[in-house]
């Protein structure tokens, strides 16, 4: 979604799927050619690929029903997973001798919201793949039904993304929303009142990116290109030995340096976003971090563990009051987790700006059209404050210190770049490359949903809990350090 609308809109239309072989075949094309030269990624491999083979075969010869619920960490994780249904099956298929027909495909479901920042040629795109949207943030009866009716009945099998969105880590499986499962459940409901006998399985699929070479060097040109935006002078590298041995996170004296360049960027970057927050939007952090001090930087006493717990209350108790601040507005009160509530203000936000009530735009007097574009630019800029809870979420004071890798440090920096970037007005959807980086997918085993339905019969949200926990279990012994 852009950064700012300032004109009121029609409300959201669903975008029927409407699946086109032709498209489809046209996209097969060039995925090698835009996995080449318009993304990072330099290879993509696959584990247990040969499951996935017989699962198509199976599918097709109406033994199983199947939804590939895949790991989220990043945005190029569709053209990953067409290599891997597009190719890397059918190669799978071939030498094992599994039979399968063409097309080899599969229906996805996707966030409504991709269109409105992507452009309508995306939505265009994602229906005549088979995509199906569904509105987040509320009960979307028309995305569901399209949903449930494609998992029980289209040619392909469906994919999801049960994590609901990026979370920009490959070591972190954020919590699963219970969706997946709940369309598992309604499957095998749907498959019953039809006579039909075909098993449902819900297969995790894992998603790591690596970086082919450590991508010390354009890591520390990002590093310096933040610390400009920040208005922060340089670190000074001589005293890299003099850092506190408590606070380091490696042996190796150059990683440690930049991982204190990332420590005094988030410092500076909370500090800088508290005082905004208290003085433009009367917050008081003080009750909601208690005596907490503030972050130590390099010269400080403060350990790792002193740090962490800082880091972390600071953290948690800025992205409370920048949730907050946009609740107020909407009228909303603060409940469930930090994603429960940026949902819900997304739904309340589209429905300031998409206006549902408004028959005819065009229609309206110049009164009534200019309160609706103020409605609505306030909305966007109000949402503002969303976005940016929605770029940090998944940070914590651990992940780095866990394990100094350019992986995590990287992963860790570009969440910054995406803040700022936000904060400057920009596009934070163009991510800088910081190097090639080949993908690890793998094939988890298949969890039977068929086999939870006298649970679920029993009792409903016991058995999506429990089938969205195991879900999430798989995926996380799928991350491989």
């Amino acid at each position: 979604m852009p950064n700012s609308i300032s004109q009121v809109q029609p409300p959201l239309e669903f975008i029927p799927p409407a699946y086109n072989p032709l498209v489809m075949q046209g996209c097969q094309q060039i995925l090698p050619w835009w996995l080449r030269f318009r993304t990072s990624i330099s290879h993509v491999q696959a584990e247990n690929v040969e499951t996935l083979a017989e699962l198509f075969h199976q599918f097709q010869n109406q033994k199983v029903r199947f939804l590939l619920a895949f790991r989220h960490p990043n945005s190029n994780d569709p053209y990953c997973l067409g290599q891997l249904i597009w190719k890397l099956v059918p190669q799978a298929a071939r030498a094992k001798g599994i039979p399968l027909k063409f097309p080899v495909h599969s229906h996805f479901i996707y966030d409504r919201g991709i269109p409105l920042w992507a452009g309508a040629g995306v939505g265009w795109l994602y229906s005549h793949l088979g995509g199906t949207p569904i509105v987040r943030g509320k009960i979307d009866r028309v995305g569901l039904r399209s949903a449930r009716n494609l998992f029980a009945n289209s040619q392909f099998p469906i994919a999801a993304a049960p994590e609901g969105a990026t979370n920009g880590h490959n070591e972190i499986v954020s919590p699963l929303e219970p969706g997946v499962a709940q369309m598992g459940f309604w499957c095998v409901e749907d498959l019953l009142k039809a006579g039909r006998t075909e098993k449902v399985v819900i297969v995790p699929i894992g998603i790591q990116y690596r970086y082919v070479e450590p991508p010390w060097q354009p890591l520390e040109k990002l590093l310096t290109q933040l610390e400009i935006d920040c208005g922060l002078p340089p670190l000074d590298s001589s005293n890299n030995a003099n850092y506190p041995p408590k606070i380091t996170a490696s042996t190796d004296p150059n990683h440690n340096f930049q991982y204190m360049r990332l420590i005094r960027l988030g410092s500076h970057l909370l500090e800088v976003m508290e005082q905004f927050y208290t003085r433009f939007y009367h917050q008081n952090f003080l009750s909601k971090t208690g005596n907490v001090s503030s972050l130590q930087i390099p010269g400080g006493k403060a350990d790792k563990a002193v740090t962490e717990k800082v880091f972390t209350a600071r953290l948690k108790a800025l992205l409370d009051v920048a949730l907050l601040v946009a609740e107020e507005y909407f009228n909303l009160k603060p409940k469930g987790s930090l994603i429960d509530r940026c949902r819900r203000l997304e739904q309340a936000g589209w429905e300031y700006i998409y206006r549902e009530d408004i028959k005819d735009i065009a229609a309206l007097c110049a009164l009534e059209r200019g309160l609706a574009d103020r409605l609505a630019e306030e909305a966007s800029l109000r949402m503002w404050h969303m976005r940016l809870v929605e770029s940090f979420v998944s940070v914590t004071g651990r992940y780095v210190q866990e394990k100094l890798t350019a992986e995590r440090l990287a992963e860790t920096t570009l969440l910054l770049w995406d803040v700022l970037t936000r904060i400057k007005g920009g596009n934070p959807f163009g991510r800088p490359k910081l190097g090639k980086q080949q993908v690890q997918m793998t094939v988890g085993e298949p969890i039977s949903v068929s086999d939870r339905w006298d649970g679920y019969q029993t009792s409903r949200r016991l058995a999506v809990a429990e089938l969205t926990q195991d879900l999430q279990s798989a995926l996380e012994a799928m991350i491989k350090s």
